[in-house]
């Protein structure tokens, strides 16, 4: 497998992807990767590696910006991090299309087959993406966030896979049935995938914090990477 990290720029600031891949002498399809709340970690870069065992190319993308990070389990520190980007969408959406446009620049990229996953507040970037109207494939959110911002949505074209766990304290009913309605409002092809007894992070082996809610699920975690697996074959 070959990593290796890129340096690329939302206008000023500087920001650094970890990308992953298999030697290949064809073109990939490409796999963004959205960061949880804690910043472009271990854990981003390990799904992109993930995404490369797969076939695909793993872009973990960043955005917050180069060397800059949280921490696992300091909420303060990563809701810091995280807060101006969540009350500034067209900001949020900026950064991630930034993302975009660099992944789709790497020689080995099929430029035409391109889908983004998130994690968390990532999970809450990729739906951001498709809500701008951004030319890929696909999204998948992973124990993301469903609120939407205050700008209005372009026309969606990718295809939504969300994997959610039912227990999230995080995303309550009434934002996944706000979530649906808004898709369907959108003409949007669109899944759901609500995983009994799961709460939110259930993909991060890491997360045992039951007072935020916040709980590893290893069946749930099983069971969603051969969604997302599925969801990849289907629109690649």
């Amino acid at each position: 497998m070959i990593t290796e990290h890129i340096d690329y720029n939302d206008g000023d600031t500087v920001l650094q992807a970890y990308v992953a891949y298999e030697d290949t002498d064809t073109q990939k399809p490409l796999v963004l990767v959205s960061h949880d709340w804690s910043g472009r970690r271990q854990f981003a870069c390990d799904a992109a590696e993930r995404i490369a065992e797969m076939g695909y190319i793993g872009f973990a993308l960043d955005m917050y910006g180069k060397d800059i990070f949280g921490a696992e389990g300091d909420a303060e520190a990563n809701a810091a991090l995280m807060n101006p980007l969540w009350a500034d969408r067209a900001m949020l959406r900026q950064r991630i299309r930034a993302a975009l446009v660099a992944g789709r620049n790497i020689p080995q990229v099929d430029a035409k087959r391109v889908a983004a996953m998130g994690y968390c507040f990532g999970g809450m970037c990729v739906l951001e993406l498709a809500r701008s109207g951004a030319d890929v494939l696909g999204v998948i959110s992973i124990h993301g966030i469903f609120t939407p911002g205050d700008i209005a949505n372009q026309a969606i074209k990718a295809k939504i896979l969300c994997l959610h766990g039912h227990d999230d304290p995080m995303v309550p009913p009434e934002q996944v049935l706000a979530f649906a309605s808004e898709m369907n409002d959108a003409g949007a092809d669109w899944q759901l995938h609500a995983y009994g007894g799961t709460k939110h992070a259930f993909t991060n082996p890491a997360a045992n914090n039951p007072d935020l809610g916040t709980l590893y699920n290893e069946l749930a975690e099983k069971r969603a990477y051969q969604s997302l697996r599925n969801f990849l074959q289907e629109i690649f």
